[in-house]
């Protein structure tokens, strides 16, 4: 899941997209409206997480961008006003979920990923192929049985394979979605996530290189 975090409480934002990226979430963080927005004319996020009260264009200016221009990012709108008139007013715009400050950090993540399966085309929390199993909700990873020991970037990198259903990924591809605007392209970070990746998901090889175009999972 790719994510934008809006918000000028600097230490709140990078605080909680520390603790989203733990959990395989790829996050950009900007501090205001004008920059979430230029975040959003660049690359494709599932999910924009927007602080009602930014500087710049304010969180809600950009949820109504967002929803007009037709894009299929989901919002969430963050706000410390816990009244029923300003929550009515946030989905009122718009918005796909509200959620008022302070908040439990795994309320987030849950709303996160409830938002993201809305996204794209449904499908399940649990992901399973070839014995490969995946459960997005319990952050938990198996094949034929056996938990598998993933860092967050290999789980990302297995989420986005699994995803595509057997069909071929580019490494660009698995760039823009497990991985943040600060990757550099031209580094060789898939390769070698894909490599901890094949090993530990151990023998039979499940994962497989399709020559000058991906990676594909299946046997």
């Amino acid at each position: 899941m790719r994510v934008l975090l809006a918000d000028d409480e600097r230490m709140l934002a990078d605080t909680v997209a520390e603790g989203l990226r733990q959990r395989a979430m790829a996050v950009d963080v900007v501090y205001d409206g004008d920059s979430a927005l230029e975040r959003l004319d660049l690359n494709r996020y599932d999910v924009a997480v927007l602080d009602r009260d930014m500087p710049g264009h304010t969180g809600d200016e950009v949820c109504r961008r967002i929803v007009d221009s037709g894009a299929t990012t989901r919002v969430l709108l963050l706000t410390a006003a816990a009244g029923i008139r300003d929550r009515v007013e946030g989905l009122g715009l718009g918005a796909d979920d509200y959620l008022t400050k302070p908040f439990a950090f795994a309320e987030l993540v849950a709303r996160l990923l409830a938002l993201s399966r809305r996204s794209a085309p449904a499908l399940p929390p649990v992901l399973e192929r070839d014995g490969v199993t995946l459960d997005t909700t319990r952050h938990t990873a198996a094949r034929d049985g056996l938990v598998l020991s993933l860092s967050p970037k290999e789980f990302a990198v297995l989420e986005v394979l699994l995803r595509a259903g057997g069909q071929v990924v580019s490494a660009e591809d698995l760039l823009e979605q497990a991985w943040d605007e600060n990757a550099d392209p031209f580094t060789n970070s898939v390769r070698v996530t894909i490599m901890t990746l094949r090993r530990k998901l151990g023998d039979p090889p499940v994962i497989h290189t399709v020559p000058r175009v991906g990676y594909r999972l299946g046997t």
